[in-house]
């Protein structure tokens, strides 16, 4: 019956009501949307990288290696033999290995050598493989593949030729020109640090650094062998073509990192700890999760001051509940006199009142939970392709459930102030009557 009364005191101020539902609904909203984006940020962050066991590098520290080898940031580390490289790739327990080589840009894009194993096993997200919206991957040694972010600020499609810059900054004055990069290959959007990298082959990287002196030698080589009587062969020292090109079989003498998979990620911490015990050569191992968990952790403040300016603006939207239940106080003066009439106590006017502030708060939320869970919906094919931002279910988790009973908490404590004006009146409409 009380819950029937409080219903329809609110239908007879419908409108006042109604604007008030709509304040609590778009602040109980934004504070879900925050907690939700805050949460799968956090995963999506930790999914940079996925199904990458192990990032071996030289010892420079946990977060410099992350940064460079992955988010493509800060100076890279020294180079690593490549003994070091092929004793991994030998290693019982490596299932695949990824080399990169860096150090070099392409009009301030980092520039990355690599070989196709990367487009093979190198994951994001929720383990989701690189794909091409053209192209494809490496096909000759002076093949390169660009991210999807490079291709549309630049310009790019498939049969381009690009020239990398010895160095990292936006400017260089050492341009590889004698050795231009013809693009096989653009990348899908992937919303990662992917997208803004240009991939070559580690053989056109050591061409490319290697200048025009091999044209020299090549140049030299025939006339020795003319001046010498012998008759040189065409394709003795001919360039590899699509049909039989391999650029695994290419070694180069270093590398910048390696990225591991392991046959077994239970032996992950076993072979981290082998690594980075390494006699031969000092050598620094990492796993990527706890590496990336980290990393966020550093910027877990910035959360925090989301949070908290979502919350502020619930309080605010409560605080609102309660001043338009105390602004029509005095328009229910008859109606409270018609309920004390009727036999209904002080207490039971403040129940009343307190009774709608909960309808009010938990319509709104109810509203709130939908509009979030269609939005998010609405929206996830592109929170993924702009942003890398992948939402996995269940959207709505322990903290959302947390957050709409602190706002029921908060809802009963601010609609204490209307409902003890209400009691007062009640107590003094019942002085009254007798």
């Amino acid at each position: 019956m009380l819950s029937t009364i409080a219903i329809e005191s609110l239908k007879r101020r419908k409108t006042t009501a109604l604007l008030t539902l709509l304040s609590i609904t778009i602040s109980i909203s934004l504070l879900l949307c925050v907690d939700i984006v805050r949460s799968q940020v956090k995963t999506s962050f930790t999914r940079t990288v996925s199904g990458v066991d192990l990032i071996v590098g030289a010892p420079s520290g946990q977060l410099n290696l992350l940064l460079s080898s992955v988010f493509n940031i800060g100076t890279p580390t020294k180079g690593i033999d490549y003994k070091s490289v092929a004793s991994l790739k030998s290693n019982k327990q490596v299932s695949w290995l990824i080399p990169l080589s860096l150090g070099d840009t392409h009009r301030g894009f980092r520039v990355i050598g690599t070989t196709n194993r990367f487009f093979e096993h190198f994951k994001y997200g929720d383990k989701q493989a690189l794909a091409l919206t053209e192209g494809r991957v490496f096909e000759q040694p002076l093949s390169t593949v660009v991210g999807a972010d490079i291709a549309d600020s630049l310009g790019y499609t498939v049969g381009d030729k690009i020239v990398v810059s010895h160095g990292l900054g936006s400017v260089s004055f050492n341009n590889h020109d004698d050795h231009p990069f013809i693009i096989s290959g653009i990348l899908e959007k992937t919303g990662t640090p992917v997208d803004k990298a240009v991939y070559v082959t580690l053989q056109g990287l050591e061409k490319a650094h290697s200048g025009p002196k091999s044209a020299h030698t090549s140049l030299s080589r025939k006339k020795t062998a003319f001046l010498n009587g012998h008759s040189t062969n065409e394709h003795e020292h001919e360039e590899p073509t699509q049909d039989n090109y391999d650029s695994e079989a290419f070694t180069p003498e270093s590398v910048s990192v390696v990225m591991l998979g392991l046959k077994n990620r239970v032996t992950a911490l076993q072979l981290q700890y082998q690594i980075n015990q390494s006699k031969k050569e000092p050598l620094m191992a990492i796993l990527p999760g706890m590496a990336l968990a980290e990393l966020w952790q550093i910027m877990g403040n910035v959360e925090a001051l989301l949070l908290g300016l979502s919350g502020l603006i619930v309080i605010c939207a409560l605080i609102g509940l309660a001043t338009m239940l105390l602004a029509t106080m005095r328009e229910r003066y008859q109606e409270i006199a018609v309920l004390r009439t009727i036999g209904a106590g002080p207490f039971t006017l403040l129940l009343l009142i307190q009774l709608e502030a909960m309808l009010l708060t938990i319509v709104s939320a109810a509203l709130s939970i939908g509009l979030v869970a269609v939005l998010m919906s609405m929206f996830k094919p592109w929170l993924s392709s702009t942003y890398g931002l992948f939402l996995s279910s269940p959207l709505f988790s322990q903290s959302s459930a947390i957050i709409v009973l602190l706002i029921l908490g908060c809802t009963y404590l601010v609609s204490l102030f209307p409902a003890i004006a209400a009691y007062r009146r009640g107590l003094h409409a019942g002085l009254n009557s007798n």
